[in-house]
């Protein structure tokens, strides 16, 4: 099997043990994007839309570094920390995404990483 990882500057570095993506085949494999700021590694300012919509620029451009776009997603995973915020987060998605839509799952969680309110990641087929 042979695997190549995905980086990018114009998506958060990696803050742990993990690639942005790694690829196999034509199947790319997103990590988990939070919002952050990929130039300042800071958490955006601003309220719940902000964040959804700092995460899918993060999410678009790893897509891109990988040679795709957010188009290619087949799958995708969201995180809430708040699964009242579900709402925001579909009207986000139909201005970043065309149909057909990725398949998706969304989970309510405790607590994500750095006080984030919202994480994706996903699969890719280019």
């Amino acid at each position: 099997m042979t695997r190549r990882t995905i980086q990018t500057e114009h998506a958060p570095a990696a803050i742990g043990t993990y690639s942005q993506a790694v690829q196999s085949g034509s199947t790319v494999y997103l990590s988990g994007q939070i919002p952050l700021d990929p130039a300042t590694m800071q958490m955006v300012e601003g309220d719940i839309e902000a964040e959804i919509r700092r995460v899918f620029d993060n999410l678009q451009a790893v897509c891109v570094a990988s040679g795709g776009s957010l188009n290619h997603l087949v799958k995708l995973n969201i995180f809430l920390t708040d699964l009242g915020c579900f709402a925001q987060v579909n009207a986000i998605m139909a201005e970043y995404f065309a149909q057909p839509f990725p398949a998706r799952a969304a989970i309510g969680v405790a607590a994500l990483p750095k006080g984030a309110r919202v994480e994706m990641d996903g699969i890719l087929v280019l």
